[in-house]
């Protein structure tokens, strides 16, 4: 049964409530037709961040629209120059992610990375690492995946991740690989072989999307 636009009201500001890293009182919520609008003014890019995650993550829920003003107090303000400074830095320090190809541009605060990385988290942890630096107001983030995955490729991955396990052939998961996306089906025993499946999925090269069809 669906909930109705008031008990996703409610239970979008429970989970607000809930969320440590969001001053629930700085944030309004209305809802109509499942469709969750946040407005209101926070500190930080990260709280922003925070809320949309907790309204996603409300059963029932159709789509977000985020409507919140990052007002950055005085002591957080920092210029351009500075917070491009800062994000160059951070990625840097990170040894997970290569920085030389990564560009980064900083207009009012919000800042925009390109360039081009090999794997899909080394592109989510660029953009995650910088999430919380003093001074962001938002992260766009346009990097993209150099290799793009190949069937042969991906379906190496996960045999070798069912015989280390000694788990189930993997001709019975049929694949299809389009650009960057993976579609998984066919049948597997458990939900631990489906999630061993899925992480020998992303960790092929180039896979920046997976959908999923496989039965347990």
């Amino acid at each position: 049964m669906s909930k109705s636009d008031s008990q996703l009201q409610q239970d979008v500001l429970a989970e607000l409530g809930d969320e440590p890293s969001v001053r629930a009182s700085d944030i309004g919520v209305e809802v109509k037709d499942g469709i969750v609008t946040l407005a209101g003014h926070v500190d930080s890019y990260g709280e922003k961040w925070h809320a949309e995650k907790a309204a996603q993550r409300v059963a029932g829920v159709k789509g977000v629209a985020v409507e919140i003003d990052v007002q950055l107090p005085g002591e957080n303000q920092r210029t351009d120059a500075d917070i491009a400074r800062a994000v160059k830095n951070t990625l840097e320090w990170n040894v997970f992610i290569p920085n030389d190809p990564l560009k980064v541009m900083v207009e009012d605060g919000w800042v925009t990375l390109s360039g081009e990385v090999p794997w899909e988290y080394q592109r989510r942890l660029a953009a995650s690492s910088i999430r919380y630096l003093a001074g962001v107001t938002g992260v766009s983030n346009q990097i993209v995946l150099k290799p793009k995955p190949t069937t042969t490729a991906v379906k190496a991955n996960i045999e070798n991740a069912l015989k280390r396990r000694a788990l189930q052939d993997a001709n019975a998961i049929k694949l299809e690989v389009h650009n960057h996306e993976v579609t998984l089906s066919g049948k597997v025993h458990n939900l631990a072989e489906k999630d061993l499946i899925h992480h020998a999925v992303w960790n092929s090269p180039g896979v920046w999307k997976v959908t999923d069809h496989i039965r347990t």
